[in-house]
């Protein structure tokens, strides 16, 4: 089995889906133009998506105050801190500072503009396909 993807419930999905597209280079595979708003997003790799949507039946979740360590989007990057400098400048916040974890990796932890937690990481030696 491989996962296809990760959905999560947002108040905005148009608009944050333009905002990963723009900023973390996803690419839309499929986009609902009527409620629920659903956004199928790729990775580079078309291996792994995330889906936002919006439906009104349902809470919206508060991602702004989830410990991001229970929660968040991580994202493979060649520059941690060159990424999270642009991201910054695009709307996201930062949490903390970059970090080397016990075994190498660099992390840096952000939110992005609606409050979802995102980490970005380079890995000291790759656990999957990541290119």
């Amino acid at each position: 089995m491989k996962l296809e993807h990760v959905a999560l419930q947002v108040a905005d999905p148009v608009g944050l889906s333009r905002w990963y597209v723009e900023q973390l280079g996803l690419t839309v595979k499929r986009a609902q133009t009527a409620s629920p708003f659903g956004h199928f997003l790729a990775d580079d790799g078309d291996a792994v998506m995330l889906e936002f949507y919006g439906n009104p039946r349902i809470p919206v979740p508060d991602y702004a105050r989830m410990e991001p360590l229970a929660l968040h989007l991580a994202f493979h990057v060649e520059d941690v801190a060159g990424t999270r400098a642009r991201l910054i400048k695009a709307g996201a916040t930062p949490v903390g500072d970059i970090e080397t974890n016990d075994v190498g990796d660099e992390v840096a932890m952000l939110r992005d503009p609606w409050g979802i937690p995102v980490q970005l990481v380079r890995r000291r030696e790759r656990m999957i396909g990541v290119r």
